[in-house]
């Protein structure tokens, strides 16, 4: 396919399957945001909502708006997830919990930092549509807290793991990298900025190791490695993502050898974590070869395919390396092979080795509107630009 093709396919991805399907099956707009406790297929499993889920579907829904189509729907969907999370996302302290009932009720407290990041990532999207001081505010507030309890000596507040003492993990300088970067452009706050640049150091001087041309996603508290099969866990699709969160900085900067840099990082967990027997990406390895230390590694999940969908569209946009073009293809043909569910216009969250459907629980009981729409909506406007390279 050529350019215009894949932004093509890319859109009815999007507005022919996404956007029917959640709205159709996911958006609760009796009591606010969104109800991801769903099977594959939109029936729903329960009310709950996790917080990170809802504050997703605020980045997604705004960016459906400023990215893809100016239809007030979206907009309108965005605003109802909000008005979910600031009537109910938040304890007595002010901070963002973690899972409540459909009603808002508090079922588990603030154990994950990820509800702080997703809240101040959707909030930010939706003040690029919507200039809302009063959201500005929450969210640069949200990130100020997040930041001072992620650097506390003690902090472990990362459910759906628990992050063990003595730990840092990769997810954390990942995600804040993007979310502070992001916002950062929608507010012009150089704190942000400082905040995203400190982010990207972490991830790739300490996470990066280059001697084993992997990212590990755990090290000790002094960026240290630790011992198997802890310290040689490796997840893919993890380091995938964070690579193109560190393109998108680099590229901003005009820092062309990071670009380089991420982009061979890249490479490096495409070809360690490509399954050579059935394709496909796993969900994580063993950088030793052992056992890996999280279970359902041998997982075929959608969100590693998506971030490396656009990642590897990004990469050949950014440095025109012919391995991006060739890896691309491989990744596009696998995964719209075997992820596609043409009955719903949606995609399959979980396949086994092999490649079949599977329904077993992989962390949360979630099917979230964000990887496959985050990454649809990306690569789209990647592909809209004039005088990009051609595939």
């Amino acid at each position: 396919m050529n350019r215009t093709q894949l932004a093509r396919l890319y859109r009815e991805l999007l507005l022919d399957g996404f956007v029917p399907f959640w709205f159709k099956h996911g958006i609760d707009w009796e009591q606010g945001g969104v109800l991801s406790c769903m099977r594959e297929d939109g029936t729903p499993v329960s009310g709950d909502k996790y917080i990170w889920s809802q504050a997703r579907s605020v980045w997604t829904f705004s960016a459906l708006y400023n990215r893809i189509e100016r239809d007030p729907k979206f907009l309108d969907a965005a605003r109802n997830s909000i008005r979910f999370l600031l009537a109910h996302g938040r304890d007595a302290q002010g901070r963002w919990v973690y899972h409540t009932s459909r009603e808002g009720q508090v079922v588990e407290g603030p154990t994950s930092i990820y509800s702080d990041a997703f809240v101040t990532y959707g909030l930010g999207e939706y003040c690029r549509a919507v200039r809302d001081e009063a959201l500005l505010e929450t969210a640069r507030t949200t990130l100020h807290e997040a930041r001072a309890r992620f650097e506390s000596p003690d902090f472990h507040e990362t459910a759906p793991y628990r992050l063990p003492p003595g730990r840092r993990n990769h997810g954390i300088p990942m995600i804040f990298l993007e979310v502070a970067s992001e916002f950062a452009q929608t507010t012009g706050d150089v704190w942000a900025e400082q905040l995203a640049a400190e982010c990207a150091g972490r991830v790739m001087k300490n996470f990066v190791r280059p001697e084993r041309k992997l990212l590990l996603e755990f090290l000790s508290a002094r960026y240290e490695e630790l011992p198997p099969t802890e310290g040689t866990f490796v997840m893919p699709g993890h380091a995938i993502e964070s690579m193109w969160f560190t393109m998108h900085w680099a590229r901003r900067r005009g820092d062309l050898a990071t670009v380089r840099s991420a982009a061979e990082v890249l490479r490096w967990h495409l070809e360690a974590g490509w399954d050579p027997e059935h394709g496909g990406i796993f969900l994580g390895i063993d950088a030793e070869g052992r056992e890996p230390f999280l279970p359902h590694a041998e997982v075929k999940a959608w969100w590693p395919h998506t971030e490396a969908l656009y990642a590897l569209l990004l990469a050949w946009e950014l440095t025109g390396a012919e391995w991006c073009r060739e890896w691309y293809r491989k990744v596009h043909e696998w995964s719209f092979a075997h992820f596609p569910m043409p009955e719903t216009g949606e995609w399959w969250q979980r396949l086994d080795r092999a490649g079949r459907r599977m329904t077993e629980v992989i962390a949360l009981p979630v099917k979230d509107p964000f990887h496959l729409p985050r990454a649809a909506i990306l690569a789209v406007q990647l592909l809209s630009r004039e005088g990009g390279r051609e595939l």
